[in-house]
């Protein structure tokens, strides 16, 4: 994992980057610019050999990646010889394996099972959008590539985050750190935060933005919201949590992902909305399942406001892919979807990277078999066939897309990068004959001295391109050439109709770098003080507008959609290293979407569209007069958004946990035949009084009875709890464990009531006595880097009902040794790992998840909602991991509503490279009633 010029975090999924230093080189040529402008006959040569491996293409090759055929036949010297110079991009392992998406017909069991018989590691599965995600031996993908339900073999889907660090910075790069760095750093900082008392953060947009003014004039302060966000990783949650930077976080199991914005941007959206709720989910394991995990952030975790700051490269901008049409279905079910507009620069500032456009035909024929190049020059009395970039656009993906369905482009286009000398550095001549996408992908080596990119038409209609570099420019070259660029960078998901849009604006002080070296001065912000008129906007922001060409379906849609929405603060502080000051327009999408939430708080019947239509109407006015194609509708605010929708403090009251006194004999049970008094505590976690409070108390269970069915409790203040009591009665001849449900309603004056609770308790007294329930099968192997992970099933008959549930992962004799085989879970590096216990009815708890560092194996452990330490704080001197634990995330109890008896699942993933181990001795231990 890297910074790319603009610190944007490139997955570098399948695709490698030359890492040669930056150098200034002066091309050397008899007539540079006459040689700059057209095709040169060795460029045209190396282009006729490449081409001549597109036309020998099998036709299981044909649906591979061209960049990885070359790469595949450059190892066995078949018709490569004429391209030493030409580099593939693809990231191969020593173990010759590269990471795939294979997009199939439809997902099945026995395409995963192929894939790993082909030598393949699964990372991720998408069932919905029929992809399979796996590091794959280079020499399997045409075998793969030849299945009947495969339609494509691509390289890894990649993208970037939207956070600004200075390239120039990182021209002598180190390695990158290993995971044992990254995992002893992390447990030196949380060690540092449970140590000391922390100095108070300051957060710049909470004063740029009004909303510390706003929180204390409308008494407003995110209750009854959840804020969730998706990035590239919350590696330093515990650690933040550890100093108070964030509560608990509701993590996606298996979702946590790598790296450390999402802490940094979920430290935002807590600074400005502190009692909202929050949650979080990667969207670095692929398109497929980054499009998966913004509809269960919805659907399952429930947030009513969502926020990325990732961009995928193969995201078209002329039709809604998968991503956004996840967009488009969450807010179609009620929530707020933010999104970075981009860090790729806009034309006004002279920092953009993109050419939009029609194809001209050149008329000048480039190859063996096929082909003309576009000529980039308006001026029809003179040619350019190349557009050139910047001496600092190295280290950049550059991506060609053009107007055809995606998955029907029957239009061939190719992508060259030529340097000075007319040698052709690297390509993307993919085959598209009617089912691929219209996309081509090729990376700048890391020094882009005298380098052009020129576009081909290979075979089809001239039709409406798009050329766009992330995280470089155009520019004027030394030997003659012009650029040529043109608004409209910003694309994808941020640019679907659900979304909105965000732009950045320093909160402080001046990004500290030029963005490239002879750039004008970046421009600063207003704190102490609030935004006003005068603002300069971040002179890296991405602009539009969005040309649309297709609807999903990919029938003809012409539209223009104005982007970006609205503009919010980058350059604010957070306590996540590398990320103080946090700039781009990954800082300003989560500050837009706290205010959001705010609103909603606030003002809890608001649909999106009233709270989108307060952002807007109320947002500061910068730049161009009126909407403009950089900042959107300008400034955000959050005390002007709040008087506009009437915020107001809203009262939160929910019923807690009954409490029971059996009135026969005192304990605290339900029995057969018998009355208990049921004392029902109404807390209001508010920002408001909750008056004239009611609770109605029934249930569903047969022949148990309740009195009376509802009581008044009068006016809860806020942070005040009040109880009253009522009478349940079971009947004698209900059966010893089974279940009694008690529904709650609470009704009050405002806008979030009536609230529901149900509460599940089983009648008569828990046995002191456990039942055993043992794995009694050979040791199972963990697949090493692989998200499908490895399951047991543990079988349990004649409870019933339980009472109580612990599970215990055993051994007979506990060694932190590689390799050990007395422990229950043998594992190098138990940090790599995630184990969740599902229940016969299908709900599940996360046991453990990516803690423990690097120590090895886990041994007579028991996870028991009693024990006193989270296996979350787990760290590597712990290993090997023995003693009591409480499950990472969730309770065993959540557990116990439905009947135990059935076959209960553990199921154990390791989602990172390189360690291995397995699943040995594990036993649930299950309680019932007597």
């Amino acid at each position: 994992m890297r910074r790319s010029r603009r610190g944007t975090t490139l997955v570098t999924a399948g695709t490698a980057v030359l890492l040669a230093a930056l150098t200034a080189v002066t091309p050397a040529q008899a007539d540079p610019v006459k040689a700059a402008k057209t095709i040169t006959d060795r460029t045209a040569s190396q282009i006729a050999a490449l081409q001549s491996i597109k036309k020998s293409l099998t036709p299981a090759e044909s649906k591979v990646d061209s960049t990885l055929v070359v790469e595949a036949r450059k190892r066995t010297q078949i018709g490569t010889s004429a391209l030493p110079q030409v580099q593939t991009g693809v990231a191969v392992t020593s173990k010759a394996t590269t990471l795939v998406d294979i997009r199939a017909k439809q997902y099945s069991e026995d395409l995963v099972n192929a894939v790993r018989a082909a030598g393949g590691q699964i990372r991720a599965v998408s069932e919905e959008n029929r992809t399979v995600r796996a590091e794959v031996p280079l020499s399997k993908l045409a075998e793969i590539a030849g299945r009947s339900d495969v339609t494509r073999v691509e390289v890894g889907s990649d993208a970037m985050t939207q956070d600004v660090k200075n390239k120039r910075d990182n021209k002598n790069r180190k390695q990158a750190p290993s995971k044992e760095d990254k995992s002893r750093e992390i447990e030196r900082r949380l060690a540092e935060k449970q140590m000391s008392v922390q100095a108070a953060k300051v957060s710049e947009s909470d004063k740029a933005h009004a909303a510390e003014a706003a929180r204390g004039s409308f008494h407003v302060t995110g209750v009854g919201v959840k804020l969730c966000a998706l990035s590239d990783g919350v590696s330093s949650l515990a650690v933040s949590q550890a100093s108070g930077e964030l509560p608990n976080v509701d993590v996606l199991p298996g979702q946590q992902g790598s790296g450390d914005e999402g802490t940094a941007m979920l430290e935002i959206l807590h600074d400005i909305a502190p009692n909202a709720e929050l949650g979080f989910a990667t969207a670095f394991n692929g398109d497929a399942s980054f499009a998966d995990n913004i509809k269960k952030l919805r659907f399952q975790l429930g947030c009513d406001v969502i926020v990325d700051d990732v961009i995928y490269f193969n995201e078209s901008p002329f039709q809604d892919g998968i991503i956004a049409r996840a967009v488009d279905a969450v807010a179609a079910d009620g929530a707020l979807f933010f999104s970075s507009a981009g860090n790729q620069g806009n034309v006004a500032d002279g920092t953009a990277g993109h050419w939009e456009g029609q194809f001209v035909d050149s008329g000048v024929g480039v190859g063996k078999f096929a082909g003309t190049a576009h000529d980039f020059n308006p001026d029809p009395n003179a040619k350019q066939l190349f557009n050139p970039l910047s001496n600092f656009s190295g280290d950049t993906p550059v991506t060609l897309q053009w107007a055809d369905p995606l998955g029907q482009s029957f239009n061939d286009y190719d992508l060259y990068l030529v340097n000075a000398q007319g040698n052709v550095v690297t390509f993307s001549q993919n085959n598209q004959d009617g089912a691929q996408d219209p996309f081509e992908r090729l990376n700048t080596p890391a020094s882009s001295t005298g380098t052009r990119l020129a576009v081909v038409k290979f075979r089809g209609d001239d039709k409406y391109i798009d050329l766009s570099l992330f995280g470089g420019r155009f520019a004027d070259s030394s030997d003659g050439l012009k650029k040529f660029v043109t608004p409209g960078m910003t694309r994808g998901h941020s640019a679907a109709k659900g979304a909105i849009s965000v732009a950045a604006a320093p909160a402080a002080a001046a990004l500290p770098f030029d963005l490239e070296p002879g750039d004008p001065a970046n421009p600063k912000g207003p704190f102490p003080e609030a935004y006003n008129s005068a603002q300069k906007p971040e002179r890296f922001t991405s602009d539009g507008p969005r040309k649309t060409f297709f609807a999903p379906d990919g029938t003809p849609l012409a539209e223009t959609r104005q982007k970006p929405d609205i503009t919010a603060a980058d350059g604010v502080t957070t306590s996540v290293p590398g990320f103080a000051p946090f700039f781009g327009t990954s800082a300003a999408a989560p500050n837009a979407a706290a205010i959001a939430g705010l609103i909603l708080s606030g003002n809890p019947t608001l649909k999106p569209a009233d709270v989108r239509e307060a952002l807007v109407s109320t947002a500061i006015d910068i730049v161009e007069s009126g909407v403009d194609n950089r900042t959107g509708a300008g400034i955000v605010m959050a005390d002007k958004a709040l008087a506009y929708t009437g915020a107001s403090p809203q009262a939160l009251a929910r019923a807690g946990r009954p409490t029971i006194v059996n009135d026969t004999d005192g304990s605290q049970y339900l029995k057969p035949g018998t009355t208990s008094t049921v004392t029902v505590p109404v807390t209001n976690n508010g920002d408001g009084s909750a008056a004239s409070t009611s609770v109605v108390l029934t249930t569903s269970s047969p022949g148990v009875t309740i009195a009376p069915r509802s009581k008044y409790y009068g006016n809860i203040d806020v942070g005040q709890t009040v109880s009253n009591t009522y009478k349940v009665t079971v009947p004698a001849s209900a059966a010893l464990g089974s279940a009694v449900k008690l529904d709650a309603r609470v009704t009050f004056s405002g806008a979030t009531s009536p609230t529901a609770e149900s509460f599940t308790y089983r009648v008569g007294e828990p046995s002191r006595e456990f039942k055993s329930f043992a794995y009694t099968g050979a040791p199972v192997a963990i697949p090493d880097n692989d998200q499908t992970g490895v399951s047991i099933s543990v079988p349990v008959a004649g409870v019933g009902g339980a009472s109580n549930l612990k599970l215990s992962i055993d051994g007979a004799t506990c060694s932190a040794a590689d390799g050990a085989t007395t422990v229950g879970i043998d594992h190098t590096f138990v940090g790599d790992l995630v184990g969740t216990l599902t229940s016969p009815s299908g709900k599940s708890v996360t046991l453990f998840s990516r803690s423990g560092g690097g120590g090895n194996n886990i041994c007579q452990a028991v996870f028991d909602d009693s024990a006193t330490r989270s296996f979350s704080s787990a760290l590597a001197g712990d290993a090997p991991f023995t003693g009591s634990w409480k499950p990472a995330t969730g309770t065993l109890s959540s557990l116990l509503a439905d009947p135990a008896d059935g076959n209960w699942t553990f199921k154990v993933q390791d989602v990172v490279g390189s360690d291995k181990g397995s699943i040995r001795s594990v036993t649930l231990h299950v309680a019932g009633w007597i």
